[in-house]
């Protein structure tokens, strides 16, 4: 099945592929300007989803006990999804992948104490009906996140992150509020009873670093909150400016 992706799913799985253990859910928010919860909450989706399959260790097992890491080039005439299963049994095995034409349509990478083993293992494979076509000792492996994944140096990130809709025209919103933007460092009443923010707009949480705070009257808005705000007439360009100083048609 074909998974639609937004901007922010894009970004999370580019920084998650530069690297997934050393990044956390506020890094990535700093970067795409939403909250930390969002982006747990769509590393969730994108994990339930099939998305994200993984979080694998990258291994150098020569570092480690002087290993061999190898791959064999395999043919698989027939049942290549019912050998892959067998050929991941063989002792030694750590990968597999499949590939939709050409006869080399099967690598696997193996792990060996030494070119014995190896032998071993290229035995086994033929055992399982692989055909070798071609294999060699690996020497290094590199990695790099899919540019098209990450910021553009001449994107501006929106104003708006996450908007539900709900009946009648209201909307819920998370909006970052940015520095120097008309509600910084103003209470919410002060911000209503000035006009910055609309009598139908109501603050219904506001999320500081890994903080919920329950909004009240005398609450102050801060650069970096991010607000979630209730909208009976929806997303508009009076909201964005008093939160962000910076509407949706700019």
């Amino acid at each position: 099945m074909r998974e639609r992706l937004d901007d922010i799913d894009r970004r999370i799985l580019y920084y998650l592929r530069v690297d997934a253990r050393n990044t956390t859910a506020p890094m990535i928010a700093q970067e795409v300007d939403v909250s930390a919860a969002t982006i747990r909450n769509r590393i969730d989706q994108l994990e339930e989803r099939g998305v994200i399959q993984g979080y694998h260790a990258d291994i150098d097992y020569e570092v480690a006990e002087g290993k061999l890491m190898n791959i064999f080039l395999c043919n698989a005439p027939t049942g290549v999804d019912d050998v892959v299963a067998r050929t991941l049994q063989v002792p030694g095995v750590v990968h597999v992948r499949s590939t939709m034409t050409g006869r080399e349509n099967l690598h696997v990478q193996a792990i060996g104490d030494d070119t014995g083993d190896l032998t071993r293992i290229k035995r086994e494979l033929a055992d399982l009906g692989l055909e070798i076509e071609d294999e060699g000792l690996v020497n290094g492996e590199y990695y790099r996140p899919y540019d098209q994944y990450g910021p553009a140096e001449t994107h501006e990130p929106s104003p708006l992150t996450d908007v539900m809709s709900l009946s009648g025209g209201a909307e819920v919103i998370e909006i970052p509020v940015r520095e120097g933007a008309p509600v910084d460092g103003r209470t919410i009443e002060d911000s209503v009873e000035e006009g910055i923010l609309d009598e139908d707009v109501l603050v219904i949480a506001v999320e500081r670093e890994d903080e919920v705070i329950t909004p009240r009257g005398e609450t102050v808005l801060r650069s970096g909150d991010v607000l979630t705000v209730f909208s009976q007439s929806g997303v508009q360009d009076a909201l964005l400016e008093a939160v962000t100083g910076v509407s949706a048609t700019r």
